[in-house]
């Protein structure tokens, strides 16, 4: 069977369409890598072959057809495990849900399976998606496949580990914090989490609920050209969505544009992070690429309206209190969380859902002005600025531990930092719904990748896109997957 693991999800497609090779190899291919490398990361948690197999021999009696034949054609795709796919079995990453298995399929993968894709599986993710970490007492942690030792990162771990060592060409998976990002680093795989509302998400019991804080739905990919088809197939309104909007781009449309004129703002702690010296040193040794590719670069002061590990512990409490929300609704569906499966349950997210139970709405509210200070500072910036770069994540990675427990350090270039997320700076940005990537801007010592983070103001999607693929063709990063090919 030959190796498509090198190939992306554009570049099957095409080869589909040419009928130079055929869905059923393709995702066969898919799952026979699964089988060869997965052992080793652990990106997947359950694959769905049979009804994989079975769509990709429909998909080849489509081809032979001579029918049109739309852009993700046979193309095999990975789905975090937090969110449903229709007869395909749903954990969240706990042994509440083990036996789940959905009749409905979220609404931006809906989108990618209409446009062609095939879902081979779903991928780990921490119990709840509650810390940015993919471990979990039901599967254990996922790993970078760079460094099987070293975590992939999270909550969207399984999604980058898988698409970093070639199992499926893209993966979706959300972001409410850096779920998205954080993975994308650690992994070496691409990602953009677009302005909030572009990508519509009908949640359900309570359509509201992704408002605070911001939580976006997207794919990693292993490049830019790949990302912005998958973004422009999932973007667009939903009537059951309150906060989609009609797309005015299409991103993929704009990939070659120059950055002549662009006014980029480099924060290498993104206003007062404690940062790692080598992941500095990496990220720093990166940014001249928007310079060769046309852009003004600046290194600019820039403060944080509070310290960093004050504005983490606001986003820790809007996280708390949608803990404590899903607790509610697991028990008005007759499963007490905290009673009955409380032993068998993160004691993290047990302790975050009591404590954001506790709040008043006022003191809940009360946290949007923090949070309305973030985007005054933000906005100041975008005023002089089209871009702000800096690091993803403060660290060079996260060891894996041995009890399935992982976090990352308490203590950064020697600050205290919150374990769970205070190592990464990605969640300002899902305070103020802002578009922001993560681009592979180099590797540390430990082989661990490391991220470069590219943000804009709330609508500008195609300005990240279009700096990501001029950054990709002047420091390409393709070269970073071929240790990875010959594994298993």
């Amino acid at each position: 069977m030959d190796n498509f693991s090198h190939l992306s999800a554009t570049r099957l497609a095409d080869m589909i369409r040419r009928r130079e090779v055929s869905p059923v190899e393709v995702v066969r291919g898919s799952l026979e890598r699964i089988e060869r490398v997965d052992p080793e990361v652990n990106a997947f948690v359950t694959l769905c072959q049979e009804a994989a197999l079975d769509a990709a021999r429909e998909a080849e009696r489509v081809v032979v057809s001579g029918a049109p034949l739309p852009p993700l054609h046979g193309v095999p795709i990975g789905v975090k495990d937090l969110d449903p796919v229709a007869g395909v079995r749903m954990t969240r990453g706990s042994a509440v849900y083990a036996d789940l298995v959905p009749t409905e399929t979220v609404e931006c993968v809906a989108r990618l399976v209409r446009a062609g894709a095939i879902v081979v599986g779903k991928t780990n993710t921490p119990e709840f998606g509650h810390k940015a970490t993919t471990d979990s007492s039901l599967f254990g942690p996922a790993s970078t496949p760079f460094n099987p030792a070293m975590n992939a990162g999270g909550s969207s771990g399984g999604s980058a580990a898988a698409v970093a060592a070639g199992m499926v060409p893209i993966a979706q998976g959300s972001d409410a914090g850096g779920s998205l990002r954080v993975p994308a680093s650690f992994c070496g795989v691409y990602t953009l989490m677009s302005t909030f509302g572009r990508v519509a998400v009908p949640a359900r019991p309570n359509a509201f609920r992704r408002l605070n804080p911001m939580v976006c739905f997207g794919a990693l990919t292993r490049t830019v050209e790949d990302s912005a088809l998958v973004l422009d197939l999932m973007s667009g309104p939903h009537p059951r969505d309150p906060y989609s909007f009609p797309v005015p781009d299409r991103v993929g449309e704009h990939l070659h544009r120059s950055l002549d004129g662009v006014r980029v703002a480099y924060l290498p702690t993104l206003g007062g992070y404690p940062v790692e010296p080598e992941v500095d040193a990496v990220v720093r040794a990166a940014v001249p690429a928007f310079k060769e590719a046309g852009a003004q670069v600046d290194e600019v002061e820039f403060s944080l309206p509070l310290p960093h590990d004050e504005l983490t512990a606001v986003w820790r409490r809007y996280l708390k209190v949608a803990h404590a929300e899903s607790v509610e609704y697991s028990r008005r569906l007759g499963l007490d969380l905290l009673g009955e499966w409380r032993d068998r349950i993160s004691p993290e997210f047990v302790e975050s859902a009591e404590l954001g139970a506790l709040p008043s709405a006022v003191d809940a509210k009360m946290d949007d002005i923090v949070r309305t200070q973030v985007l005054d500072a933000f906005e100041d910036l975008f005023d002089r600025y089209d871009l702000i770069v800096s690091p993803v994540n403060c660290v060079t990675g996260i060891a894996n531990d041995a009890t399935r427990t992982t976090k990352g350090p308490s203590t950064v270039a020697g600050q205290a930092v919150d374990a769970q997320v205070g190592w990464s700076m990605t969640s300002p940005y899902n305070f103020i719904g802002s578009p922001a990537a993560s681009v592979p801007a180099g590797v540390a010592a430990n082989g661990v990748p490391v991220g470069l983070q590219i943000a804009a103001r709330r609508g500008n999607d195609v300005a990240v896109a279009a700096a990501s693929a001029a950054f990709e063709r002047v420091a390409p990063w393709q070269d970073l997957y071929l240790a990875l090919e010959n594994r298993g």
